[in-house]
């Protein structure tokens, strides 16, 4: 699994002019599902998301985690990150999880996420044309791979 990590300040996620899920400060996160992404890879980028220090403490310094700013969180499916440009200039997403195994894998994330988090955890709508919107806060941008954990 993928998942770009970005700090907002606020962040919406609107299908068909309809806001179907929006935050204030916290993160935003667009997550990509592949074929062999399953319950180890949650659970790694739930923790690791949910301890990410990547929040200003008293003294401007990032010291602080989701888990201790009681951050809000918007997760949004995004199966492009799995894009290949390796070959000519259209993208291939032969290696992105088909929908039948990513959105039960992406129901799971959200909903261990908001778990651990003690908070619902709003998404777009899996598979729709979703337009995203976001007010990156510093910015801080984290791109996290559990198959290539850093």
């Amino acid at each position: 699994m993928r998942v770009l990590v970005q700090r907002v300040r606020e962040a919406s996620v609107t299908v068909d002019d309809k806001v179907i899920g929006a935050i204030g400060a916290g993160l935003l996160l667009l997550v990509g599902i592949e074929e062999p992404d399953g319950d180890a890879d949650i659970d790694w980028l739930v923790r690791k998301i949910s301890q990410l220090r990547i929040f200003n403490d008293e003294g401007g310094v990032m010291n602080c985690s989701a888990l201790d700013v009681g951050a809000e969180v918007l997760a949004v499916s995004q199966f492009t990150l799995f894009a290949s440009v390796k070959k000519g200039n259209r993208p291939s997403y032969s290696r992105a999880a088909r929908p039948e195994l990513s959105q039960p894998l992406f129901d799971r994330f959200v909903s261990a996420l908001s778990a651990t988090l003690a908070r619902p955890v709003p998404t777009g709508v899996f598979g729709a044309d979703m337009q995203v919107a976001l007010v990156n806060d510093g910015p801080v941008t984290i791109w996290l791979d559990s198959r290539a954990p850093e």
